[in-house]
């Protein structure tokens, strides 16, 4: 008896160790479920509300850092893990109804997928067509005078991205004159990531034990095999097949389908999944407290080239909005730099962000972070930050009014980071 209650008492203590998401997460994501797809969830239009400028102050430019639309996965290989396995089992006959559920999901994902590894999905070009045209319709005043210069990195999906938002910014004002690049020279920047050194110490937090909550996988094989622990034997590994399972769910947003394929894993697995993913991405590439320090610079000489510009444009130069279309990665660390609150500010431990932080509200797909520019007629400029289209602030700099900072602020701010 004695045994057993050490034994209880330490299996408690295990428990208690592991880090569980805060009750506002957990609802959140059971609010809806694709949201634990988390940076391959569908970007969700949301009704767009603005603080009234400052007395004299209109805007006449526009800084844009864009994450391409929905994609593809980068391989069809766990949709055809799946229906090797499922099929496999019906020719055993222990396929259950879920199972042959999962196999018809996984067929479908295989077909859409048509070999296209990584490529933008039409719901990703009308994700970028619908934000140009709320950006358009949101500040015409901007668009009167100036250019459009945009630039993307080389990866298809951002080029694509690239053309449906101008080409919907082109037809809301037909006589717009537009620019488009793309090359090694704005690749370092638009595409710069952590580094290996970081990548390494966010997967041992990750993968360590503040995560190592474990799955009861024979509860998840009985789903779909009448003999569990067959269809343990013909899946392989237990975490590839829940793995795939996640993936397919994941992705099922970009193809326009609306059923919450999350259903398949036992909840548990599906925020487990959801919350070590996005704590990679926190302690990677966000203002962490273990790593913000370490990752801050490399993003720098994208900062630095949005401020170059938006320099240009204040000093008279024929602009009225530069655009980047680029990556996940890069938007966060952007968005960090500048401070911009709960990607840069407050700095959370690995704890607080594995419980708390809302990465798929932050960095979904099509992710984007505009930067408006307001003038006076002193010459006076102030900015406004909009993360994912929501007015955003800077809790470290004292703001002007509201959401409004006076730019020559922005850049002492950023310029001492």
């Amino acid at each position: 008896m004695k045994r057993l209650l050490i034994s209880l008492l330490l299996l408690t203590l295990t428990v208690a160790s592991y880090a569980q998401l805060s009750p506002e997460m957990d609802a959140y994501l059971r609010e809806f479920p694709q949201r634990a797809a988390f940076n391959c969830h569908a970007y969700e239009f949301h009704p767009l509300k603005d603080t009234p400028a400052p007395k004299g102050f209109k805007p006449f430019y526009i800084s844009h850092y864009g994450r391409h639309g929905s994609r593809s996965h980068s391989t069809d290989a766990p949709y055809v893990l799946l229906r090797d396995c499922l099929e496999a089992a019906v020719k055993e006959g222990i396929n259950t109804p879920s199972g042959d559920s999962l196999l018809v999901c996984a067929k479908q994902m295989i077909e859409l997928h048509n070999g296209m590894d990584g490529r933008l999905t039409p719901r990703g070009a009308r994700e970028h067509e619908m934000l140009a045209k709320r950006m358009y319709n949101r500040y015409p005043q901007v668009f009167r005078h100036g250019e459009v210069h945009a630039i993307s990195s080389d990866v298809q999906r951002c080029l694509v991205s690239m053309a449906a938002f101008t080409s919907t910014l082109r037809a809301c004002k037909k006589d717009l004159v537009m620019t488009w690049d793309c090359g090694v020279k704005y690749q370092r920047f638009i595409a710069s990531n952590s580094g290996s050194a970081i990548k390494r110490k966010a997967q041992d937090v990750v993968h360590g034990p503040l995560t190592d909550i474990p799955i009861d996988t024979i509860a998840v094989f009985a789903r779909y095999f009448k003999d569990p622990v067959r269809g343990k034997e013909l899946a392989g590994k237990p975490k590839s097949f829940i793995s795939a399972i996640f993936t397919l769910a994941q992705f099922a947003e970009a193809y326009d389908i609306n059923e919450n394929r999350f259903s398949f894993l036992p909840w548990d697995a599906v925020e487990t999944a959801y919350a070590r993913h996005a704590l990679n991405f926190y302690l990677g590439h966000c203002n962490s407290r273990p790593f913000g320090d370490e990752r801050m610079p490399r993003a720098k000489p994208l900062v630095m080239e949005i401020v170059r510009k938006a320099d240009e444009a204040i000093a008279g130069a024929p602009v009225a909005a530069d655009l980047i279309f680029g990556h996940d990665l890069p938007f966060l660390a952007l968005c960090s730099y500048f401070g911009l609150e709960d990607y840069g500010y407050p700095k959370l431990t690995a704890e607080q962000a594995y419980r708390n932080w809302n990465g798929v509200k932050l960095c979904p797909f099509a992710t984007n972070l505009q930067i408006v520019f307001y003038k006076n007629r002193k010459g006076e400029v102030l900015v406004k930050f909009l993360a994912n289209e929501e007015e955003t602030p800077i809790p470290e700099l004292k703001a002007y009014s509201g959401p409004y900072y006076k730019w020559d602020d922005v850049k002492e701010y950023v310029c001492k980071r």
